[in-house]
């Protein structure tokens, strides 16, 4: 048998949930000019068959991970206000993630669906193969009746970042990643889990490379795809970071999600704030994006690079929201 160590994805997983990809520190760079107009790049005008969760017709939502100071309900519920209070207006996209075994449809899941937000769920799907040989087929079954039992659309992003080189020993090839999937939505159309629009999300780093393609499940399996970039080690306009993953997303007809994006601390105040200025730009420059998710998170025990909190940084909190207030991103 198989050796199975999906297990392992349990640990740590909302300090690594936006981690992706930046595994040695760089130099510091010198800041790139990031005041003028962004990058043009070819996009995918639609139109957009995006499943029960629809895209708006124009502009893009906005929507963020806040790390709670403990996670419970009232501390994802507090976490969530606060930043919603701090930006004068509810965000439309609430991520949250989940352990292969931790089920949708929590108090302060549907506390968030009453307020109106859409639930974008991060699923750490365990190991490939062990998914495929049908050990986890009652848990699966589980979370697909747990998921339609919310009687509302829900994003979800079955095993994001399913190409970074640490997860290599679970997800074994593009070839086994895009079975799984196929697996796992079939058991969700035999539960009848039909509010489910299913978000492909690799990293930005995965396009530069160019293996993050081999893990697509294809046009008629993916309703959103998505990237999670970050401005981490390397300080670059996002338009650069992601430019791969916008030139390949042109070639489908989806709307596309980021699904974590974050400007690390390292980079300064005002660093922060022009790349975010920049951000705003690039996402109105690409009306195939139509969703905005930020990693609103300083994951314990990472350093200046991997530290993407707004909150407390006056200069970049003011051009989030700026960007969040702006009605191109309350459609």
């Amino acid at each position: 048998m198989r050796k199975r160590v999906w297990s392992v994805l349990a640990v740590g997983l909302l300090l690594l949930a936006g981690c992706s990809g930046r595994d040695k520190p760089n130099k510091p760079q010198p800041s790139p000019d990031l005041s003028g107009r962004p990058a043009a790049v070819a996009v995918n005008r639609g139109p957009f068959l995006s499943g029960p969760v629809r895209a708006p017709k124009r502009g893009a939502l906005v929507g963020a991970w806040i790390k709670p100071d403990e996670l419970t309900h009232v501390g994802r519920l507090a976490a969530v206000g606060t930043l919603e209070n701090d930006l004068g207006r509810k965000l439309s996209i609430i991520n949250t993630y989940r352990r292969f075994d931790q089920l949708v449809g929590t108090p302060s899941d549907k506390e968030f669906l009453a307020q109106g937000a859409t639930l974008m769920v991060s699923w750490a799907t365990g190991d490939n193969r062990s998914i495929l040989d049908g050990e986890h087929d009652e848990l699966i079954r589980k979370q697909a009746r747990a998921i339609r039992r919310i009687h509302r659309p829900v994003l979800l992003r079955m095993r994001w970042e399913m190409d970074r080189p640490n997860l290599r020993a679970t997800m074994w090839s593009g070839a086994d990643y895009i079975a799984a999937w196929k697996y796992v939505r079939a058991i969700f159309r035999q539960e009848r889990a039909n509010n489910v629009s299913w978000v492909w999300c690799p990293t930005a780093e995965g396009f530069a490379r160019g293996d993050a393609p081999a893990f697509y499940p294809g046009d008629d399996q993916v309703d959103w795809t998505c990237v999670d970039v970050y401005a981490g080690e390397v300080f670059q306009p996002i338009g650069r970071l992601m430019g791969p993953f916008l030139t390949w997303a042109a070639q489908h007809p989806k709307p596309i999600v980021i699904g974590e994006f974050g400007v690390a601390k390292a980079w300064g105040s005002a660093g922060r704030a022009a790349w975010l200025a920049d951000a705003a730009r690039t996402f109105k420059a690409n009306p195939q994006i139509k969703a905005i998710a930020y990693f609103e998170s300083d994951p314990e025990g990472n350093g200046p690079t991997k530290q993407f909190q707004l909150s407390g940084d006056k200069a970049a909190f003011k051009a989030f929201h700026k960007l969040a207030t702006d009605p191109y991103f309350n459609p």
